[in-house]
């Protein structure tokens, strides 16, 4: 608890005794009131400091991050424009094809997971790669899916699937050359949500790893459908809400 807060608390303890002790002198229960009411609001105006202080942190958390974003972005599409600009000198038409591809793919699933609908989600996922270099994510959307408009519960799925990254990329081991990858599926059938992750890797410790997965999907609407914790693989599914 806030220092200030709990004085404006404690400070309360000794006109309330005063006032119990001696109930027939009412000028005692006036000095307690006003002293309530004066603890109340020293209270009150210590939770809005500090309630401003976490929003002017979680803003600034968020902007260095959209900045990191951005920054990445900008990286990856200079190095895209520099390899096709040498394909092009060197007139490799074939080679300038490929990589323009290639950019169209990538530019297809970020789009996607730009539609999933819940903001949360979709920060983390675009801004991932800013957060670690010990593992890469590779998802493939089928169509375009929409959690918020599919899921009743979407805050709930999108919170679960960003903890299970996180059990992945706590559990991936660093220190063996190139970056582990994590594949994720991502697709509709019928009236179910299907998600899919296979990790391309080694797991430091499986059991912390599951112990980790099943924590993140308590109370979701994501259901386990299939899972090989030892090779790090799990499918799950969701019903589409009606």
């Amino acid at each position: 608890m806030n220092r200030i807060r709990m004085f404006a608390a404690v400070s309360v303890i000794l006109p309330a005794a005063a006032a119990l002790s001696w109930p027939t002198q009412r000028w005692l229960l006036a000095v307690f009131l006003a002293w309530t009411a004066a603890a109340a609001v020293l209270w009150n105006r210590s939770l809005a400091r500090e309630q401003a202080r976490r929003l002017e942190v979680l803003e600034r958390s968020l902007q260095q991050t959209a900045i990191a974003t951005l920054n990445h972005h900008r990286h990856d599409w200079m190095n895209d424009l520099q390899i096709i600009f040498g394909y092009i000198r060197m007139g490799k038409t074939d080679k300038t094809i490929q990589c323009v591809e290639q950019i169209k793919e990538r530019m297809t699933s970020e789009s996607k997971i730009a539609k999933l609908g819940v903001p949360s989600l979709v920060m983390f996922l675009q801004s991932f790669r800013t957060r670690t270099n010990s593992m890469i994510i590779d998802m493939d959307i089928e169509g375009e899916v929409n959690l918020a408009e599919l899921l009743p519960e979407k805050e709930r799925a999108a919170n679960a699937i960003i903890e299970l990254i996180q059990a992945y990329r706590s559990a991936a081991a660093s220190g063996s050359g190139d970056a582990s990858r994590l594949l994720m599926d991502l697709s509709m059938d019928g009236k179910k949500l299907q998600l899919s992750f296979h990790f391309d890797g080694i797991l430091q410790s499986s059991s912390d790893w599951k112990s980790n997965c099943e924590r993140a999907l308590q109370g979701s609407p994501l259901q386990v459908a299939d899972a090989d914790y030892g090779k790090g693989m799990l499918m799950l599914e969701a019903q589409l809400g009606t």
